[in-house]
């Protein structure tokens, strides 16, 4: 218990600074080979403290699921943005995750006076009280929130993606470059989810000049 209630102790610390209406930032799917970048902000109440609470990556999926429902049914605020692997081709995936990190802002139905955002560098373009957190997601209640948010979200689209595009095991995987993953790739060929400019995604491209699967056009 101790570990999960210091997330809200340092929450408390940030409000003694003159802030009550404090957002929490962060991001699912940077390192996949394949799928959506999704980013999100969390507003919790002052008075709300949720069990269990913790870094994203430090639950099992069923208890993700739980926390999700709690901080949806509970949350003053709360704002989502999905951006997809074309985008992040374009951008390259550091301008991605902060251009998703700031529609997720403006999504949010909410307003908030101060900005805690998970990493090393705050978003530009909101004008708002901001501060980066490294490793926020096992610091802060907030960022621990938007990371829970954020993943759900993600882990839900690859479920949806896997039934589209199978042979990939997206469902289990979530796009990222398991073993079994890449032995598909190798196997099947990149499909339209995947990351073009990612390796090795971007090699295979290169070197088979085509893709495999229905709805990805020859280059």
């Amino acid at each position: 218990m101790k570990e999960f209630s210091e997330l809200f102790v340092f929450d408390r610390k940030i409000r003694r600074k003159g802030f009550q209406l404090l957002a929490g930032c962060d991001e699912s799917g940077r390192g996949p080979l394949a799928g959506p970048l999704v980013a999100a902000v969390v507003v919790l109440p002052v008075d709300l403290y949720i069990q269990d609470l913790n870094d994203s990556k430090k639950l099992t999926a069923k208890k993700r699921e739980k926390l999700f429902q709690v901080i949806s049914t509970y949350c003053l605020g709360m704002g989502i943005a999905i951006v997809d692997e074309e985008t992040i081709d374009r951008l390259n995936v550091f301008n991605a995750t902060y251009y998703a990190m700031r529609r997720a802002f403006n999504n949010m139905n909410f307003v908030s006076d101060c900005l805690l955002v998970d990493g090393n560098n705050i978003i530009s373009g909101i004008d708002v009280y901001q501060e980066s957190i490294v490793g926020g997601d096992r610091k802060s209640a907030v960022i621990a929130a938007a990371s829970i948010v954020a993943k759900v979200t993600r882990d839900r689209i690859m479920q949806e993606m896997d039934s589209k595009y199978p042979g990939y095991d997206f469902a289990c995987n979530k796009g990222y470059g398991t073993k079994g993953h890449m032995e598909a790739i190798s196997k099947h060929g990149p499909c339209v989810i995947h990351r073009k400019t990612f390796q090795p995604v971007k090699s295979l491209i290169w070197e088979t000049n085509t893709y495999n699967l229905a709805g990805m056009e020859k280059k």
